[in-house]
């Protein structure tokens, strides 16, 4: 899948859905996104001052990121415009000073800072994962971090009957409630199925000098965090 191919993707998926963004991914994975982002937040190196959120959508975990590191600047960055306004709305009503946030594609937004870390939850399937890693290394400084995460599909075969299961639930419970979320929670299952970002980024990180690279299977394999540092 090319990158204009996954961009309609997103947009497809995600048009409309800002305003209740924030609650579909709590209720929907059972409260484990919550989880989730605190083992990111683990990883990330102590000390940090510069650090960028990729896809960081209404601002969950780039918020999150802000109030651990009180003295490091956070940047937000996702491409589609219409989360980034309840994103800064929340940094309002927080009364954050070390967050901005800049409206952009993932793999083209490229600062240079000399970042410390930098993070992503639930991009990597909709990323052309090498223009992707390639922009990282720019960004970070020699001994930065990279910590991506996102959904995966289990490889044991109980556990993704179980999760193909799930999402027939949250499509019959969606269209009803939440029926601007119809064309994700029917798309996703087969997105999953079919992504190979693990492979194919710890790839992308080994081929371009990476090193420590770390993958952490989580929830019954129903996600994943891989880490590694710039050399």
């Amino acid at each position: 899948m090319g990158q204009d191919t996954k961009t309609e993707l997103v947009y497809r998926f995600f048009s409309g859905t800002g305003s209740t963004y924030d609650l579909i991914a709590h209720f929907a994975t059972f409260g484990f996104d919550r989880w989730w982002k605190r083992k990111i937040l683990e990883k990330i190196p102590e000390g940090s001052k510069k650090i960028m959120d990729q896809a960081c959508g209404t601002g969950i975990l780039t918020l999150r990121i802000a109030r651990q590191f009180p003295h490091c600047r956070v940047v937000g960055v996702d491409f589609l415009d219409e989360y980034l306004p309840l994103a800064k709305e929340k940094v309002r009503r927080l009364k954050l000073e070390n967050v901005e946030f800049v409206l952009g594609r993932a793999e083209e937004v490229s600062l240079d800072e000399g970042f410390d870390c930098i993070t992503s939850s639930y991009l990597a399937k909709y990323a052309e994962l090498g223009s992707l890693v390639q922009n990282v290394r720019k960004m970070l400084r020699p001994g930065g971090t990279l910590v991506m995460h996102d959904f995966t599909y289990p490889s044991d075969r109980t556990f993704g009957h179980l999760l193909e299961l799930y999402f027939k639930l949250l499509q019959a419970v969606g269209r009803r409630t939440c029926p601007q979320w119809k064309t994700a929670l029917e798309g996703l299952p087969e997105l999953l199925r079919q992504t190979g970002w693990v492979t194919q980024l710890t790839r992308g990180l080994e081929e371009n000098a990476f090193s420590e690279i770390h993958v952490q299977s989580l929830t019954l394999g129903t996600s994943a965090i891989v880490t590694a540092r710039k050399m």
